[in-house]
C-alpha cells in the first residue's frame, strides 16, 4: 500500500515531524486512543530506537512495538514491527524535496495478518482499506500541522 502527499514545508521539517512521537499521537484517529507506552515515548525517534504504541482498533486494545531499521535523514526512515498483532509489518517513510518549501512525503506500508488464509481474507476485506484510511488521515493532519507551523515562521 502506497500513499503520497505534497506538503508545503521544508523536507527537514517534514522528516522531523513525521518521526516525532508527540506529533504522531496528535495526528492519529482520536477514537483509537493511541499512545506510546515504552521505548521512545516522547520527542523524536531515531536510528535503532524502538517504540511501543498502545491503541484500540476494532474494539480490541493492543500493543505494537516497532524498531527504526533504516534512517537516512532527511530522506527515509523505516519502522518495522518486532512485536504485535500482525504477522509482519514494515512502514517506509520517504521524503523528496520538490523545492525549498515543498516536500513530497510517500508512505509504503506492507503488512501481513496472522492466521493464514483467514488473515489474508481479513487483509483483503477489511485491513487494507482500514490501514489506508488510517495513514491517509494521519498524513492529512500532519500536512495541516506542518503547513500551519511553516506559515508562522
Amino acid at each position: 500500500m502506497v500513499t503520497e502527499i505534497i506538503i508545503h514545508a521544508p523536507i527537514e521539517k517534514c522528516f522531523d515531524y513525521a518521526r516525532d512521537i508527540d506529533v504522531h499521537t496528535q495526528t492519529v484517529w482520536k477514537h483509537t486512543r493511541e499512545r506510546a507506552v515504552s521505548g521512545v515515548i516522547s520527542s523524536r525517534i531515531g536510528a535503532g530506537d524502538t517504540v511501543t504504541f498502545q491503541a484500540t482498533h476494532f474494539g480490541i486494545r493492543q500493543k505494537l512495538t516497532s524498531r527504526i531499521v533504516q534512517y537516512e535523514r532527511p530522506h527515509v526512515f523505516v519502522d518495522q514491527m518486532v512485536k504485535g498483532a500482525f504477522q509482519s509489518m514494515r512502514h517506509e517513510h520517504h521524503f523528496s524535496r520538490i523545492d525549498d518549501q515543498t516536500t513530497c512525503m510517500r508512505d509504503m506500508l506492507k503488512f501481513e495478518a496472522p492466521l493464514g488464509v483467514l488473515g489474508r481474507l481479513a487483509e483483503r476485506l477489511i485491513l487494507k482499506n482500514y490501514m489506508h484510511a488510517f495513514i491517509q488521515s494521519r498524513n492529512t493532519k500532519l500536512k495541516a500541522l506542518l503547513e500551519q507551523t511553516n506559515q508562522q515562521v
